[in-house]
């Protein structure tokens, strides 16, 4: 069941109400810069609503490059029958903190949140396209971001822009497959996609070119990320391996 229950119709004004905010990440002046959409779904296994919200985000990281999905495991699903192996305080303290953005009454799973802007119930997928349309028209985006892995260290070159924001990498792996022993998915064999493993901010961007070479994070694939001061995503990019 839910962690907490939405209608559609809710969660859709507050998808309205939400949007528009986020154009204003990009100076009426500038052209918005071309990047993934982050998509990240809060979830866990011990949720029996959440295996629709992650056989979506599965089909989004398959088909998708415009979006950058990341699934988020929580930990407040632990102590209901299973526990979730890939639950992590990060995940549950992020969400928190979007909860309070978005000044929701408590936090939920499965819920999905787009670019920092909007959250909503994450197997909900028209009101999912309607999000990641709206977040490609606003192009909230700060600057152009890039990563490279060379080995254990990773170059991340963030260029020139307006505003300032957080520098953070985001560890992950590309699919892991669970059989379930009990809670409300006991029986049942998962395959979960782009699950998150490690979150680490690296540095600040002020809005001059910057430069930083920080270590490899947990996870099999790397992303990073720019957070503005009011938590919106301003930035982003998927990390490549040196040629």
């Amino acid at each position: 069941m839910f962690r907490r229950l939405f209608t559609s119709m809710a969660a859709f004004a507050t998808l309205l109400g939400a949007l528009p905010a986020a154009n204003a990440a990009t100076p009426a002046s500038a052209a918005p810069i071309t990047r993934p959409v982050v998509v990240e779904l809060f979830t866990s296994e011990g949720c029996s609503s959440c295996p629709p919200a992650e056989a979506f985000l599965s089909e989004l990281s398959h088909q998708r490059d415009d979006l950058l999905p990341l699934a988020f495991h929580v930990t407040y699903w632990d102590g209901l029958g299973w526990k979730d192996p890939y639950s992590l305080d990060l995940a549950t303290q992020r969400q928190e903190a979007y909860t309070r953005q978005f000044g929701d009454s408590s936090s939920y799973t499965p819920e999905m949140v787009v670019d920092g802007a909007v959250g909503f119930v994450g197997s909900n997928r028209s009101t999912a396209e309607v999000a990641f349309r709206q977040a490609k028209d606003a192009g909230a985006t700060a600057a152009t971001v890039t990563g490279v892995r060379h080995g254990n260290a990773i170059t991340v070159t963030v260029g020139g822009g307006a505003g300032s924001a957080r520098v953070v990498l985001v560890g992950y792996d590309p699919q892991h497959v669970t059989a379930i022993g009990r809670g409300e998915n006991g029986g049942r064999t998962l395959t979960e996609s782009n699950v998150v493993r490690s979150l680490e901010p690296v540095g600040q961007w002020s809005g001059k070119p910057a430069v930083f070479n920080p270590p490899a994070p947990a996870g099999e694939k790397t992303a990073v990320l720019l957070e503005a001061p009011d938590g919106r995503i301003v930035g982003a990019a998927r990390v490549s391996d040196a040629q």
